[in-house]
Parts: C-alpha cells; sequence; structure tokens
C-alpha cells in the first residue's frame, strides 16, 4: 500500500538521537564532577619572560615563593615582585649572571586551592637609571 521507507529512515535517526543524548549527558556529568579539570592532574607552571627563568616556585598559606634565575649575561638589580591576587615585595636584590635569587610575595592563601597570578617583575641593569619590566603567570595548588 504505502511506502514505508519515510518511517524506518525517521526511526533509525531517533536511534541514532537517544544515543547521542545520553553520550551529551554522560559528559556533563563527568564535567561536573571534575573528570575533565585539567589542573587537578598536572602540576603547576610558572613562566617568566627574559632575561629572568622561574627556577622553582611554590604556593604556601603565608605567600607565593619564586626562585628566579638571571639568564641576561649581566648584573641586574630586582626591585620589586608583583604577584596579582597575592601582593608585591620590594626589597632589593642584585642578582649577578647566571645566578638565583627567591623572592617570596606575602598574602594569605587557602590550603588545597589552586592559585593563579600574573608576575610583574621590575629590575634595572647594573650602573642604570632606567626601570625595565619582565612578566609572566604562575598556577601552583597551594600546599601546607
Amino acid at each position: 500500500m504505502f511506502n514505508k521507507k519515510g518511517q524506518a529512515a525517521m526511526e533509525f535517526l531517533m536511534t541514532y538521537g537517544w544515543a547521542i543524548l545520553a553520550a551529551v549527558i554522560a559528559i556533563g556529568v563527568l564535567a561536573y564532577f571534575g573528570v575533565f579539570t585539567p589542573g587537578k592532574y598536572t602540576s603547576g607552571t610558572a613562566i617568566v619572560t627574559a632575561p629572568f627563568y622561574a627556577n622553582a616556585w611554590n604556593a604556601k598559606p603565608a605567600g607565593v615563593t619564586l626562585e628566579l634565575q638571571n639568564n641576561g649575561g649581566e648584573t641586574f638589580q630586582i626591585e620589586s615582585v608583583d604577584i596579582t591576587n597575592c601582593g608585591i615585595d620590594t626589597t632589593k636584590v642584585n642578582v649577578t649572571a647566571s645566578s638565583k635569587t627567591t623572592k617570596t610575595v606575602s598574602c594569605a592563601l587557602t590550603t588545597g586551592d589552586n592559585f593563579k597570578g600574573d608576575i610583574t617583575i621590575t629590575y634595572r641593569k647594573s650602573g642604570s637609571s632606567v626601570s625595565l619590566t619582565a612578566t609572566g603567570t604562575i598556577t601552583e595548588k597551594v600546599t601546607a
């Protein structure tokens, strides 16, 4: 009598529709429970532009500590280290070529939280009065 090809095609598409809907719901549930949160599974990062290099870092409840290495080939005086969402350290320190210094920026952080901030290092070349800036970012889980 009538051609049933249209009904078969519609049933075929509905089956795929239900399968896709189930997959979307499963992905939504996994995302809700944090399965796709990469910060839970990766270590923190700290990146600073030249002439400095973030050799080591950590985030503790009392603040953020950065170990900076001078890769510039000459002596620099670090005037300040400013980290957004944390604070600023204004103690001046001279860093010779290829040497390291540790700077701690004090702030109140909560253990277990993921800390993210932008780093701004203000420095001068030895014997210069011109302030220069190096920038970067830090992402780290706060540990006790």
